[in-house]
């Protein structure tokens, strides 16, 4: 059979361009490597996935960058503005009322965060692999494996399976994704093809993932959590929950850390955390608060008075930080002391040494260089009638919904553009 296009990957956005192609009258063929499409899709989310979220244009692009335009240590936010012609046609709203179409119920929840009101990842991916199952355009091949892509003098001709067969096409979506959940099916392969093809490929390294600190993590403390406090790492303020790691630091706030600390630390650089555990205070109204315990509490001794102002978990971090007597009484305490307190409560310490692996991270960054792609149709500058999406590409965005709605965009604008 002769195909209009050929998609290659059955994630979130190979998915979305299969729907938006065969809307279209085209004949589709979707090749997924695994035995099931959509794996890392109803993953996501732990399960419910954050699909997108409401928040407008303007608010929602400074969420996404990318490395091509940054440095190690300042990635660029060159990703939002490289999106706005895609965003301009299916963004947000035009994402939630295509599902909604399909019987899909959503609901907005904190940080204008969108889910299936359901609170199941698998309605996303039913709505999805459900109209491409009922249109006679689509053929749906899983367990096949994309070797390599044929070209000529410039042009995509067919995809080559790792078992010889050759299957002809002159408009080729390349969507197999990045390299976090390896056991989706994300292995990487597609940058490999890439390069092969000519592309530059910025070095992916794990995103939205914990971080490994130098300093011991006391027993206590792993699994609990932090509300209320913010985490600065290079030069960058991050306000929320957080918690605490056998080795280092993860929860929320430490994942949208990591998308600016990531690259840094594969680079073999050593970083600094900062953690204010008093945010609301400035120094001189905390040493205030201070001094006013202190006078109201002077006989108890310094290691249980500390529960006045840090939970009991992270005692033993701070008391052998502090190097103040134990037992000495809080009205003992020097004025040099009582400034070491406060210091410490504004800016507790840790060095980080690297991120966890793949398994852990949510989204890859680095990718396909946006400068070999165009914006508006996602086909790459280098090969004609190659359409490069998601994951694939080097966009990577914060928590939110941003990187599915990076996903579901891209896409959308390679199915309209074959």
């Amino acid at each position: 059979m002769d195909y209009d296009v050929i998609i290659v990957g059955a994630g979130a956005a190979g998915l979305m361009a299969a729907c938006t192609t065969a809307e279209r009258g085209r004949k589709v063929l979707l090749l997924e490597k695994m035995d099931q499409a959509g794996r890392k899709l109803r993953i996501t989310g732990k399960g419910r996935c954050n699909l997108t979220n409401t928040n407008s244009l303007r608010d929602t692009l400074p969420h996404i960058g990318s490395s091509t335009a940054g440095t190690t240590k300042k990635p660029g936010q060159t990703g939002g503005v490289w999106l706005r012609n895609a965003y301009g046609r299916f963004f947000a709203p035009e994402l939630m009322e295509w599902f909604e179409q399909r019987g899909v119920e959503l609901t907005v929840e904190r940080g204008n965060r969108v889910y299936p009101a359901s609170g199941k990842a698998l309605d996303i991916f039913l709505a999805l692999i459900n109209e491409l199952e009922q249109n006679p355009n689509v053929t749906i091949r899983k367990n096949t494996t994309v070797k390599s892509i044929e070209t000529f003098e410039g042009q995509a001709t067919a995809v080559i399976l790792d078992r010889g067969e050759r299957i002809p096409c002159r408009h080729i979506i390349f969507a197999t994704g990045g390299l976090s959940y390896p056991t989706t099916g994300s292995t990487g392969a597609g940058y490999r093809i890439c390069r092969e093809l000519g592309h530059t490929v910025i070095e992916p390294v794990p995103s939205l993932v914990a971080l490994k600190c130098q300093e011991k993590i006391p027993q206590e403390m792993v699994g609990f959590q932090l509300k209320n406090v913010q985490l600065k790492v290079c030069r960058k303020e991050f306000f929320g929950e957080m918690t605490f790691a056998n080795d280092g630091l993860a929860g929320p706030i430490v994942l949208s850390a990591s998308r600016v600390a990531s690259r840094a630390l594969h680079d073999g650089e050593t970083l600094t955390a900062s953690l204010d555990l008093k945010p609301a205070l400035s120094p001189e109204q905390l040493d205030k608060r201070l001094l006013s315990d202190i006078d109201a509490n002077g006989t108890r001794v310094f290691n249980d008075a500390l529960r006045l102002w840090l939970p009991a978990e992270l005692i033993p971090l701070a008391l052998p930080q502090l190097h103040i007597e134990y037992y000495k009484r809080l009205h003992q305490l020097t004025g040099e002391e009582r400034r070491r307190l406060r210091d410490w409560l504004k800016s507790v310490q840790f060095t980080l040494t690297g991120t966890h692996d793949w398994n852990e991270a949510i989204v890859t960054q680095g990718g396909v260089s946006l400068s070999e792609v165009n914006p508006k149709n996602m086909e790459s500058r280098l090969i004609r009638g190659l359409y490069i999406i998601g994951e694939l590409l080097d966009l990577d965005a914060d928590t939110g919904g941003y990187n599915l709605q990076i996903a579901f965009s891209t896409g959308h604008a390679a199915g309209e553009a074959v």
